[in-house]
């Protein structure tokens, strides 16, 4: 498995990245959001990268953060969901905004994606929603740090709430309030429903 490569940028042809690491070039597809931000030809450049063998062909996507890795490995894991439509999942909107629209289940958001239609926006939120956590800062074990609303949604989430519930019912509060008074009154709300 090749899980990063460190080398200099030969050549940008959108989407595609060449990329030379130790005299071996490798042609690297990329989501359009992180093609763009890659330096100038020559220039030193690590890009996270996922390997795929197909029976017609070994791709080798790239991608500038962590995060955006992550989140393709996921994406492909739907059914009618390859490598070219995760990449447009991920160029159409940021790693924050897709986890959004996946936790509140928004189809209008993920139908304006190209390649995406109302089927595959419904398996995506089906599939996904328990799976991609909050969206924001998280520590290494998976909780969101010195956000109340946020530490909120996961105590919620540990009662056995679905992360799209968790997330609605803590979103029409006031925003000052401390972690047990955002949970107090999530529950009276889920409690009432």
């Amino acid at each position: 498995m090749i899980t990063s490569l460190q080398g200099k940028v030969l050549q940008r042809r959108p989407p595609w990245l060449w990329l030379d690491v130790g005299g071996v070039g490798y042609e690297i597809e990329m989501p359009l959001s992180s093609f763009y931000q890659l330096p100038a030809e020559g220039s030193p450049v690590q890009v996270f990268t996922h390997f795929m063998v197909r029976e017609d062909a070994q791709l080798l996507y790239g991608f500038l953060r962590l995060e955006e890795r992550e989140l393709f490995r996921l994406l492909i894991k739907v059914n009618g969901i390859g490598g070219k439509v995760a990449l447009a999942c991920l160029a159409g909107l940021d790693v924050e905004q897709l986890r959004q629209a996946l936790l509140l289940g928004d189809k209008k958001r993920l139908t304006a994606i190209p390649g995406i239609g109302a089927k595959t926006a419904e398996r995506m939120i089906v599939e996904l929603q328990d799976k991609i956590g909050s969206p924001g800062p998280q520590s290494s074990s998976g909780q969101t740090l010195d956000d109340p609303r946020q530490e909120a949604i996961a105590a919620l989430q540990s009662l056995g709430y679905k992360a799209a519930e968790a997330q609605r019912a803590v979103e029409g509060l006031a925003t000052d309030l401390r972690t047990e008074e955002l949970l107090r009154l999530a529950l009276q709300s889920l409690a009432r429903c």
